[in-house]
């Protein structure tokens, strides 16, 4: 049987998560103690592991700042510490500066992907977040406007372009606008 596209996302994460895990585990097991020459190899690792020079980086001030303040000197310790900064990382919740959530809507022409982005920007905006829509179909004739209507309901601000454009540009400079306005979900 054929797998869909989204066992296939859910079985890529996986093999990244495993993959995160094997080798900061491995990390943790081959130091005693936590010294320098830990964080280092530590950080190097969550580089390594395609988490990104900035969110390595802040990751690894906050388990030092976590470390020191409950006076931890064994490597083992590390290992649920780490877990907790990295999800509360993730999470809306976070008052530190942090990623927005991205959700990227696919379907087929006439499925309702405007009407769904549409209700979940009023449902995220309704939770108190701040919404961001790139209209990045820009081969259908007005989708951009239609989308633009639906995030006028909802109180959503909107990049988009003219049709035809490049749709890659859209996601792109959304992105971009996004780091800059603090939003936090971006679909």
């Amino acid at each position: 049987m054929k797998e869909n596209i989204f066992d296939r996302l859910k079985g890529g994460l996986k093999k990244t998560r495993d993959n995160i895990s094997s080798k900061v585990g491995g990390i943790i097991a081959s130091f005693k103690r936590i010294d320098e020459d830990f964080y280092d190899e530590l950080e190097e690792t969550l580089i390594l592991c395609d988490i990104g020079v900035e969110a390595a980086g802040r990751i690894m001030e906050q388990l030092k700042k976590s470390v020191k303040e409950k006076k931890l000197t064994e490597t083992p310790q590390v290992k649920g510490l780490l877990t907790e900064i990295i999800a509360g990382i993730l999470s809306f919740d976070n008052p530190e500066p942090r990623y927005p959530c991205v959700i990227l809507v696919v379907g087929v022409n006439g499925v309702g992907k405007t009407t769904a982005i549409g209700k979940m920007a009023y449902y995220y905006i309704t939770q108190g977040k701040t919404v961001l829509l790139a209209a990045a179909d820009t081969f259908r004739a007005a989708a951009a406007e239609q989308l633009g209507k639906w995030g006028e309901r909802a109180g959503a601000k909107i990049v988009k372009y003219g049709e035809g454009a490049d749709p890659a540009a859209v996601v792109y400079d959304a992105i971009d606008s996004d780091k800059h306005k603090n939003i936090d979900v971006l679909i």
